[in-house]
């Protein structure tokens, strides 16, 4: 008799953090929104006119109407998560130097635009910087109230363990309003490839003054938060001996259902099998990271230290 939980276990195990990740959602096709984006860092007047269930068309501050491959995932019924990366037209096979995130909050009318651009920083061009807007929806006949989305402590004090896939779980501590924490369950992993992981994973933390990186906490409305974190330390102190290079990931977690949804975005330079190595003294290839995620949740365990070490990365 076959043992299905044996065959399958390693494929989806190869998943990692996308494992759990819900199916997409197409309810936006055929859908413009007019927005007035009004707070933050690009306030102006943007369009998003979704095409269809892959092809979305954008304006930003009236700029020429740009179009992009989009993905969404849903929040809860009425919140919306929506991301693509800019390609170059003239070089689209390139990995993209630009992801832009929106939060589409149906309910309140509001919108939470996140956009998250390398080659800023002359010393790490491969390190991510995240800018913020927020703003409303324009529907004729209704008035735009002046309350929006905004940046949030209430997560501050919070410990989760958020679980990605059968082999795949962390533990975030949100221990300040810039900055989060990250351990791994001490839950029994009960198998090697699980095991592997974890090892591999708790190896790299070693090689870091601490796993400290700065997040922002978004407030969406009661009970759900987006959350933005950037591994910006460990591209500056582990750089291309990872091969994940400052990755910035977005959850919209949900703790009215302890589950969120969410979207990773960086720069892979690790060699894929079957690749030739690059010539000696060339630079690593550089490989575009763009995935979806899903993830369950639970209260977090961990030492009290987490919420009391001071920040070794800050006088």
């Amino acid at each position: 008799m076959a043992d299905l939980s044996k065959e399958y276990g390693p494929k989806a195990g190869a998943l990692s953090i996308g494992q759990y990740c819900p199916p997409l959602c197409f309810e936006l096709a055929g859908k413009k929104f007019d927005l007035k984006m009004d707070y933050g860092e690009n306030g102006g007047d943007y369009t998003l006119n979704f095409k269809d269930d892959k092809i979305v068309e954008w304006t930003i501050k009236g700029s020429e109407p740009k179009t992009a491959e989009y993905k969404c995932l849903k929040g809860d019924d009425y919140t919306y998560l929506v991301t693509w990366c800019v390609k170059d037209p003239e070089n689209p096979e390139a990995p993209s130097k630009e992801n832009l995130t929106w939060v589409i909050d149906k309910e309140q009318g509001l919108v939470t635009f996140l956009r998250c651009s390398k080659g800023e920083n002359q010393y790490w061009p491969l390190l991510i910087e995240s800018h913020w807007t927020f703003g409303a929806i324009r529907e004729k006949g209704k008035e735009i109230k002046p309350a929006r989305h905004g940046f949030s402590d209430d997560m501050v004090g919070t410990c989760m363990q958020w679980t990605y896939g059968h082999e795949l779980s962390t533990v975030h501590a949100y221990y300040n309003t810039n900055w989060y924490r990250i351990t791994y369950p001490r839950d029994a992993v009960r198998t090697e490839q699980g095991e592997a992981q974890n090892s591999a994973l708790n190896d790299l933390l070693k090689g870091l003054p601490g796993s400290d990186e700065p997040t922002q906490y978004v407030k969406i409305k009661e009970g759900m938060y987006l959350v933005s974190l950037t591994e910006q330390n460990m591209e500056r102190y582990v750089g291309d001996k990872v091969g994940f290079r400052s990755d910035t990931l977005c959850f919209l977690d949900n703790y009215n259902r302890f589950y969120n949804v969410g979207r990773g975005y960086g720069t892979s330079t690790m060699r894929l099998p079957g690749t030739p190595p690059p010539e000696d003294g060339a630079p690593p290839r550089e490989g575009e990271i763009f995935v979806m995620i899903g993830a369950y949740g639970k209260p977090g365990d961990v030492d009290e230290h987490f919420f009391t070490d001071p920040n070794p990365y800050l006088v």
